[in-house]
């Protein structure tokens, strides 16, 4: 009989989570780990499970008797992650947040950057070869001086914050949960409608929670200045697509920066893929950087470190909010 913990790898399995598997049974002396290859190993392998890396859906839920510890792979998972029963088990969740923060944070950037200076006009002119000093459909748009508001200030929004101040913006905060030390001065959600008006960019990083699903919707595009940006690499379902399209083809907004969407992959027949004064990514935020799989990977190894040690774990959910 032993006395170590069992950590199980959950479907889907690749060689990173095999390679994975054979470092943590290096570093985490008393952890035996567990790859169930597909779900009929995984069943059997969490009743005697006492963690596990991935998800544990609602059938598999009752045979993890022993189960105390789920370490998302994600910041924000896919809708369902959190359902009741997983929301009601006594089981403590960890999450991937704040190993992004500076590429996602840096593909903001680059948004405010390109829209402020009207980069997709200038674009496009390229792409007909037309040298056309009037490209431009609206005015520039300083850094410096301009208002930004950070709706959802967690790791990526704090760092957000901390280069928009450097270029000398005044930054807003937006959280119900601040955490984070950073310059921008910070408001709770319920203020958020009385902010929008003197906001120059609307930057929302926020997850897909009840509480957010759809918060950005008509009424609050038309809070908005005509001349402001709304950049959003959070989650898509935060956003109607309907909505946003209609203010930025009525003028209510100047343009906008989007890496997620309400419905991906977004369709090619949708019209915001032709409006000239938008910029898209394909869900594309952390710039497929290398250094994030070892991030994620030292992560799940301290905090398997701290679960073998009996340690509080870093990066524990809120089940009942999502995050």
């Amino acid at each position: 009989m032993t006395n170590e913990s069992v950590l199980v790898m959950t479907p889907p399995i690749n060689d990173g989570l095999r390679d994975w598997a054979r470092r943590l049974r290096v570093d985490v002396p008393g952890l035996d780990v567990v790859v169930a290859e597909d779900d009929a190993a995984a069943r059997e392998a969490l009743s005697g499970a006492e963690a596990v890396y991935g998800w544990v859906s609602p059938e598999m839920l009752p045979a993890a008797k022993r189960l105390r510890w789920l370490q998302s792979p994600f910041a924000a998972p896919f809708a369902g992650y959190y359902y009741r029963e997983l929301i009601d088990h006594p089981l403590t969740v960890t999450n991937a947040r704040g190993i992004y923060s500076d590429h996602i944070s840096h593909h903001i950037l680059m948004f405010m950057l390109a829209l402020s200076r009207g980069l997709p006009y200038w674009t496009a002119a390229q792409r007909d070869a037309r040298w056309d000093s009037r490209a431009r459909k609206h005015g520039y748009l300083s850094i410096p001086g301009s208002t930004v508001l950070i709706n959802g200030v967690g790791g990526i929004g704090a760092e957000t914050a901390r280069l928009c101040a450097a270029f000398g913006a005044k930054v807003i905060g937006v959280d119900p949960r601040p955490e984070h030390d950073c310059p921008a001065e910070m408001h709770a959600p319920e203020e958020m409608d009385d902010l929008l008006p003197g906001a120059d960019f609307v930057v929302t990083t926020a997850p897909h929670t009840p509480e957010t699903e759809f918060m950005w919707n008509a009424d609050r595009f038309r809070r908005m200045k005509s001349s402001a940006y709304f950049i959003n690499i959070g989650r898509g379902m935060t956003c109607r697509l309907d909505d946003l399209t209609a203010a930025l083809n009525g003028g209510e907004l100047a343009g906008a920066g989007l890496d997620v969407f309400e419905i991906e992959p977004l369709p090619a027949d949708h019209p915001l893929w032709h409006l000239d004064n938008v910029l898209i990514t394909p869900h594309v935020a952390t710039g497929g950087a290398a250094d994030i799989v070892e991030r994620r990977y030292a992560l799940l190894r301290d905090n398997a470190r701290r679960f073998v040690a009996g340690e509080a774990l870093d990066n524990v959910v809120d089940k009942a909010r999502w995050y």
